[in-house]
């Protein structure tokens, strides 16, 4: 007796083996959207981690103080981990990706196997473009070219840093076909979190146990800033301890009306007074009418080796006057 197939029915082989091994693979995509998770969470493992050892180094260095507002500090996490996604995706789409078409695309050239080689070798030329592309905008911008040097140290960091997310990136695409893609980036942000912790924790104990201590501004008497101060190159101010105050070829940063602050020399006298909060000196108020020279200098470095300094240009431009304390020692003292 002969069965009757029904119209609509379809093999099961149709569904299974007998469908195009390609059909199958488009089906699943071709790996760009897990090679890109995969690089996107390397590399916000590793800013994670670079930005944490910074600042537990950073905290024992000259600094100008934390935030004691709590508010504050949690608004800057989550700007700065707001920022490090975004980033984190702009270079993997940049740099990242572009390395693993490079490479795949060298291997076929070749008439070889795509290996993790091709993508070590793929990275430092893409780095080598970007460094180019963007230095050339930086030298267009402030018309002249930075040291040799700076490019070689920019490329060297840029290939580092992008290696780990290539490498695994490439991971994740080829994990595309035995549908464990998605668990590459899972790993890394699981690993990398655990990473972190740890840091995170050594760091702690060692300030916590007093085997590294948080930098602290020297604490100076009005007595302690008496004497001659200089900027190792010519200028000094001379803090006498009745008040008065001598210059001579003091640097007086003066606007030009062009946005910078051009310095001019400064010679004369005046008056200083220490600035006090809380009873504690944070600096010196130096008045030089000769060269109408006002401003006020904060207290930095060290008790044996303190220095004052003040901001030039804009607020926040990161860039100081800075005088040191000359210290006169004893004949055969060294």
């Amino acid at each position: 007796m002969t069965q009757q197939a029904e119209p609509d029915a379809i093999p099961d082989e149709a569904t299974t083996d007998g469908a195009p091994e390609e059909s199958r693979g488009a089906a699943r995509g071709d790996g760009f959207g897990a090679a890109f998770c995969a690089s996107m969470a390397t590399l916000c493992v590793e800013a994670a981690l670079a930005g944490t050892i910074a600042v537990l180094v950073l905290l024992s260095r000259e600094h100008d103080g934390l935030p004691g507002n709590a508010l504050v500090i949690v608004a800057a996490v989550l700007v700065v981990a707001l920022l490090t996604v975004l980033i984190s995706g702009f270079v993997t789409a940049a740099a990242v990706m572009p390395a693993l078409a490079l490479a795949r695309r060298a291997a076929r050239r070749a008439g070889r196997a795509e290996g993790p080689l091709w993508v070590l070798g793929a990275v430092p030329a893409v780095a080598a473009v970007a460094v180019a592309v963007f230095g050339g905008v930086a030298a267009l911008g402030s018309l002249s070219l930075a040291r040799p040097s700076a490019y070689l140290l920019w490329w060297a960091a840029l290939t580092v840093a992008l290696i780990p997310g290539a490498v695994l990136a490439r991971a994740a695409a080829r994990r595309l076909p035995e549908g464990r893609s998605a668990r590459t980036a899972r790993r890394v942000t699981l690993y990398g979190g655990l990473v972190w912790l740890v840091t995170a924790a050594l760091g702690a104990g060692a300030y916590g146990t007093g085997l590294v201590s948080v930098y602290e501004p020297p604490r100076l008497e009005k007595s302690d800033l008496a004497g001659m101060w200089s900027d190792g190159r010519g200028g000094k101010v001379e803090l006498a301890p009745d008040g008065v105050a001598t210059a001579r070829g003091l640097d007086n940063f003066v606007w030009d009306g062009m946005g910078k602050d051009r310095p001019t020399d400064c010679d004369g006298s005046g008056t200083w007074t220490a600035v006090r909060d809380g009873g504690t000196v944070q600096g010196v108020s130096l008045r030089i009418g000769s060269c109408e020279l006002s401003r006020e200098w904060s207290v930095s470095g060290t008790e044996k080796e303190p220095r004052i300094f003040h901001e030039i240009g804009k607020p926040g431009s990161g860039k100081r006057y800075v005088l040191s304390k000359v210290v006169k020692h004893a004949k055969g003292e060294k």
